[in-house]
């Protein structure tokens, strides 16, 4: 009698796997991070919208605040320690943005071709620049797409009401901030150096996480993974090594 063949190993679904892949979230310190977060962007918000008033008055065609300070509120409230939430990101990529999205919609007549140029041009002089900011791509956007108003004022739409708008939600979230125990304009605190680097696990990283005053715009794998590879290159370096 011939003997059973053996069942083909199933493949197992990981669902963690995928679940990371689709939800993956910056480090973060749970409950209290987001509910700051949430607090910071409501008083960030409508503190920049009633000062702009108070400033500007109401008797003007541009909108007081434009749409792309909600995501310039997202990074500046939620994620204070990422470099594209620093002040100088926040307030020249905004303004650089809005002067080259001013110039494209003004030399390219076809507003499709002109959006197209004005975010990829956003994106250009912000990364020269070193102010790489991603609401600046939405503001861009708005210079182009903005209507009669935005098109009527041309480049001082960079300044009234991007440059006064992002001015104003900077200073809130610096203020905001220095309530709230996060470091903005953020400076990495230094932390106590040991001898021997390495051998941590997950469950450090994630204690070492928890304690860090400020919330990470980095997943924690790929900050271990990171860990894992400076680790690698510090042995090839004491090693003598330079691959």
């Amino acid at each position: 009698m011939s003997r059973p063949q053996p069942e083909a190993p199933r493949v197992k679904f990981r669902w963690s796997r995928y679940h990371a892949m689709m939800v993956a979230v910056p480090a973060d310190h749970g409950v209290r991070d987001r509910l700051l977060a949430c607090i910071g962007a409501l008083v960030g918000i409508a503190a920049t919208g009633l000062l702009v008033r108070s400033l500007i008055g109401t008797n003007v065609d541009l909108p007081l605040l434009v749409a792309p300070m909600g995501a310039a509120a997202v990074l500046l409230f939620a994620v204070p320690a990422s470099p594209l939430a620093q002040p100088y990101a926040a307030l020249v990529g905004n303004i650089l943005s809005a002067v080259v999205g001013v110039a494209a919609a003004r030399m390219i007549p076809d507003q499709m071709i002109a959006a197209g140029v004005a975010v990829a041009g956003a994106i250009a002089a912000m990364t020269a620049l070193r102010c790489l900011h991603p609401p600046g791509g939405a503001i861009a956007l708005t210079a182009v797409f903005g209507g009669a108003a935005v098109k009527s004022a041309g480049y001082d739409f960079a300044i009234v009401p991007v440059g006064i708008d992002s001015v104003l939600l900077i200073a809130a979230a610096w203020g905001f901030h220095r309530v709230s125990g996060h470091s903005y304009p953020h400076v990495a605190k230094p932390q106590p150096q040991h001898a021997a680097f390495g051998d941590f696990r997950r469950e450090d990283l994630e204690r070492a996480i928890a304690e860090y005053p400020d919330a990470l715009d980095v997943d924690p794998a790929d900050l271990e993974n990171l860990l894992h590879a400076a680790e690698h290159h510090a042995a090839r370096r004491r090693a003598g090594s330079r691959r």
